[in-house]
């Protein structure tokens, strides 16, 4: 299989995205939410597969590249399914989703309720039996690294300013939720400047 191929199927995935597609865990969703979606990165493969699609991001512009993108599809309705706003306000209903993704949007939280909000908003809209997947930065394997600046944010060694979790973080807040990892915490770390952490979770 050629490269172009797997472009032209995926588009610009997430890997750790992409991983969970070729285990199958998501192929029963119809459903799915990419919360914090940009201009659709992750989602050409949902558009395709025939599932129902929607996304939220603050980008006015990125939700015009991504109704453009989807209009391509007949089954979607982009003026209803893509929308501008906050994650913490998520204009859907309680257990909409099938699948909820959120790729790079949590480390972006302003303080620890910002990220609780957005969280708890996230893990409303999905069904129970549904899945979470999270990929956000972290301090794991670098803590030794960066710099704590008050209210949960750091500063790391690319000079960058997050909000950063933990393992321990992590498991509490799956508790929490009362949901259940049904893969391992795995974290990424880019050459000592960042650790990205993905996260999956069933309600």
């Amino acid at each position: 299989m050629k490269s172009e191929h797997i472009q032209e199927t995926f588009g610009n995935i997430d890997i750790y995205l992409f991983d969970q597609l070729i285990k199958g865990t998501y192929d029963g969703c119809k459903s799915v939410l990419d919360a914090g979606c940009g201009t659709g990165r992750n989602l050409l493969y949902f558009l395709k597969s025939g599932a129902q699609v929607y996304g939220v991001d603050q980008n006015p512009e990125a939700i015009a590249q991504l109704k453009n993108l989807a209009s391509a599809f007949p089954h979607i309705n982009p003026e209803e399914n893509f929308r501008i706003g906050p994650i913490e306000q998520l204009p859907f209903e309680n257990e909409s989703f099938d699948l909820v993704v959120s790729s790079a949007v949590l480390h972006f939280a302003e303080n620890q309720e910002h990220f609780e909000a957005m969280l708890s908003a996230m893990w409303r809209v999905l069904k129970p039996g549904g899945y979470f997947f999270c990929r956000l930065a972290s301090e794991i394997g670098i803590e030794s690294l960066v710099r704590f600046i008050g209210n949960g944010r750091y500063i790391l060694p690319d000079g960058s300013e997050r909000f950063l979790v933990n393992q321990e973080m992590l498991v509490r807040f799956t508790n929490k939720l009362g949901g259940k990892l049904h893969e391992p915490i795995k974290t990424t770390n880019v050459q000592n400047m960042r650790a990205m952490t993905t996260w999956c979770v069933r309600k």
